[in-house]
Parts: C-alpha cells; sequence; structure tokens
C-alpha cells in the first residue's frame, strides 16, 4: 500500500497561474469588497452583481493553466495516495492531473439551486439571473461564501487523520474552519508547510519549512520525498 500523502492548498498554489487573491489587496478582490460578492447578505442585496462577479471569475480559470506546483503534486500520486485537499474553487488541481481532490469551498464550474443545496450542477459559461434549478429555486454558485457553513470540513478531518505525510501549500492558514486541519495531523507524521511568507503554526515536531512560492517549494518537496 501506497503511504497517505494530504495535501492542504490555498490560493498561493493557483496565484502563479494567474489566479488573484482578494488577501493580497486587503479585502478587495478583482475591486470588488468581498463581502459585496461573497457572502449571503451580498447576494440578498444585490444577486446580480454576484452572478456577474463570479460569471468574470469562472472565464478568469477557464483562461489559466495549471502550472508546476499543480502538476508536481499529481506527480506524487506515483509513490503516495495523495489526497488533495483544496480552499480553491478553481479546477487546476484536476487539470493538472490530481486524482483525488476535495473542494472546501466549492467549485466555480458548478452551480446549485439557492432552495436546494444537494441541487448541483455543471456550469462552463455564465449563470444568469432567472436561471432555475428544477425546484423552481435561483440557480447560484456552488461556493462557500462567507457566514456559510462548510459541508466538506468532516470530510477532510478525516482525511488528515489519516495522513502519512501532511503538506500545506500556499495558504496563509488564517481562514477557519480550514485553518484547524492541522489540528488533526497525528503526532509524529511529518509536516511540511510551503510558502513564500511562512505562517504561524502551532505544530513543533516534525516541522518541515519551505519558504519560497509555490512552484519552487513543491520542487524541493519532490526532490525530498
Amino acid at each position: 500500500m501506497k503511504p497517505r500523502l494530504v495535501v492542504l492548498t490555498g490560493a498561493g498554489i493557483s496565484a502563479e497561474s494567474g489566479l488573484r487573491t482578494f488577501r493580497d489587496t486587503d479585502g478587495l478582490w478583482e475591486g470588488y469588497d468581498v463581502y459585496e460578492v461573497a457572502s449571503p447578505q451580498g447576494w440578498q442585496k444585490n444577486p446580480a452583481l454576484v452572478q456577474d462577479f463570479y460569471n468574470g471569475r469562472r472565464q478568469d480559470v477557464k483562461a489559466a493553466l495549471p502550472n508546476a506546483a499543480h502538476t508536481g503534486l499529481a506527480k506524487l500520486e506515483e509513490k503516495y495516495d495523495v489526497r488533495i485537499i483544496t480552499q480553491n474553487i478553481d479546477d487546476l488541481h484536476e487539470r493538472g492531473g490530481s486524482t483525488r481532490v476535495l473542494h472546501l469551498h466549492g467549485e466555480i464550474f458548478k452551480m446549485r439551486s439557492v432552495d436546494n443545496e444537494e441541487l448541483i450542477y455543471d456550469i462552463h459559461d455564465d449563470i444568469k439571473m432567472g436561471d432555475l434549478a428544477e425546484d423552481g429555486g435561483q440557480l447560484r454558485p456552488h461556493i462557500v461564501w462567507f457566514g456559510e457553513a462548510v459541508p466538506m470540513i468532516e470530510k477532510a478531518a478525516r482525511e488528515v487523520w489519516e495522513a502519512d505525510v501532511f503538506v500545506v501549500v500556499g495558504t496563509s492558514l488564517q481562514v477557519y474552519p480550514a485553518a484547524s486541519l492541522l489540528q488533526y495531523v497525528k503526532p509524529g507524521v511529518p509536516v511540511y508547510i510551503i510558502d513564500r511568507k511562512i505562517p504561524e503554526v502551532a505544530v513543533a515536531d516534525n516541522l518541515h519549512l519551505i519558504e519560497k512560492p509555490a512552484t519552487e517549494g513543491v520542487l524541493e518537496l519532490l526532490s525530498i520525498l
């Protein structure tokens, strides 16, 4: 059996593919106040603005390409049972070749009914106001907004608990509940943190810090593992 390698990724891994993150710009995301476009309150106030915002992000993701960090993590599947847990809503891990990807915060190429979060559909073009799910509910992006529950977090915690090696790439570890996943790493399991600015972490033993951008850091990780 291959050892299980669990990877938590954040915006830093997609930034090198040209996808900007709202954390880089003081709470503005592509010029928008993040709560206007990524909260239930923003949706209640101006759903058309929210749809337009995510329609734009969908086009950005379509135009982006996986980088060496995405393909490098996929390459690890030769030797490890790799499980990716990502905070990102793009599909660059999948396009980079990873076969097991859990999206904590939803997926830009999916949409769902406002009335039933189980009614999920694929979408590669724009979602418009008036586009309805089969239950009659308006379709919205399948994204976890600020203030909404993160339905995949328990599954993610189980993955981390079963890890033989745990890797964190390109996340500030500031967004909860994702940041709490470190607490589920079993004692003695090696933890690698790759970021251009290493965040503060409470793990003490078996901690390996690689202070580099995601592409360079994953390359170093490949040479170690």
